[in-house]
């Protein structure tokens, strides 16, 4: 399964060089996990048995630039804005040279860990030892996947 952000410029079965049907596929603008999301990767692990999760951001990610930018999202998209501010926090105690690309990190961190902690499937899954959960960070640039 992969958690990715809608953005266009990062299909996952492009990037991991897949067919259709080939991924369980969950995109949302910032990669950011609500209770659909959720959902959806415990339906993936728990009906259809996919042993592995990789949540996947990418260099100079719309959502966490608007973030970074600060300001009052409009609408519901506030409630992009507010899963994603911890990561821009917690980047910015590192002083990093790219504050963006340090917050796709860190936001594909906090996302690994919320995932790992979701109770009660999914967190139990992965005690079991039948789900395994990654990040990762895609670079538009190169195409290179980094592993996080």
């Amino acid at each position: 399964m992969i958690l990715s952000c809608s953005d266009s410029r990062v299909p996952p079965e492009v990037v991991f060089d897949r067919g259709l049907g080939d991924l369980f596929v969950t995109r949302v603008a910032g990669n950011v996990i609500g209770d659909e999301v959720l959902g959806t990767l415990e339906y993936g692990a728990e009906h259809l048995h996919v042993p592995l999760i990789v949540v996947m951001g990418h260099e100079r990610c719309g959502a966490v630039q608007a973030v970074v930018q600060g300001g009052e999202p409009p609408g519901r998209v506030k409630s992009l804005h507010q899963r994603i501010a911890p990561a821009v926090q917690a980047a910015k105690k590192h002083h990093p040279a790219d504050l963006v690309d340090e917050s796709v990190r860190m936001n594909v961190k906090l996302v690994v860990d919320q995932i790992q902690q979701s109770q009660p499937v999914l967190a139990s899954m992965i005690r079991q030892g039948k789900v395994k959960v990654v990040g990762a960070r895609y670079d538009l640039d190169s195409g290179v996947v980094e592993w996080l």
